[in-house]
C-alpha cells in the first residue's frame, strides 16, 4: 500500500518490489511464437507501474519549480548544472512514459527518430487495451534493467533537487 506519509524512496522500493514480480512473469510466459493472454497482462502491468512510479515522481518533487512541464524544467536544470549524464536520462525516461500514457504523438516520434535510443519503439498499430492503456507495445519495457534504470534515474534526479 503506497500512502502519502511514505518518503519516494519507500514508494520507489515498493515499485521495484512489484516491478521484479511482474517482470519475473513476463519472462515465465514467454513462448516460442510470441504473445500470450499472460504476457500482454504482465506487460501491461508493468507498463502501469513505470507510469504510476514517474507520475508519483513528478508529482512529490513538482514544489522545485513554480509551474509548467516538470520533466521539461527538470531536464533544463540539469543541463545547466553540468548533468548531462542524468538530464539525458530523466529526457529519454520522461518520453517513454509519455509514449505509455498517450500513445502516438510527439514522444513517440522522438524516441522513433533518436538515433542513440536504447529503447525499442515499434513502428506497429497502436495495440490499446481493453482497461484504457493508450500505448501496449509501442515501447518495450520489458527487458531487464529497464524498471531499475527508470528508478535509479528518479532517485538521482531526486537528489539532484533536493540538494538545490
Amino acid at each position: 500500500m503506497m500512502g502519502p506519509s511514505q518518503s519516494l524512496p519507500e514508494l520507489v522500493a515498493a515499485a521495484r518490489a512489484n516491478a521484479k514480480t511482474l517482470e519475473d512473469r513476463i519472462m515465465a510466459a514467454q513462448t516460442p511464437d510470441g504473445q500470450s493472454e499472460e504476457l500482454r497482462a504482465a506487460t501491461a502491468a508493468l507498463e502501469a507501474a513505470a507510469v504510476d512510479i514517474f507520475t508519483l515522481f513528478e508529482a512529490r518533487m513538482q514544489h522545485h519549480f513554480r509551474r509548467g512541464p516538470f520533466s521539461r524544467k527538470l531536464t533544463s536544470l540539469l543541463s545547466q548544472s553540468g548533468e548531462t549524464g542524468l538530464a539525458e536520462r530523466v529526457h529519454q525516461y520522461y518520453l517513454v512514459i509519455n509514449v505509455l500514457k498517450h500513445g502516438k504523438g510527439a514522444s513517440y516520434r522522438e524516441l522513433l527518430n533518436a538515433p542513440a535510443s536504447k529503447f525499442a519503439v515499434t513502428t506497429g498499430q497502436d495495440t490499446a487495451a481493453e482497461d484504457g492503456v493508450a500505448s501496449v507495445g509501442l515501447v518495450d519495457i520489458s527487458f531487464p534493467g529497464f524498471f531499475a534504470g527508470l528508478t535509479e534515474t528518479i532517485l538521482d534526479a531526486s537528489r539532484f533537487l533536493e540538494a538545490q
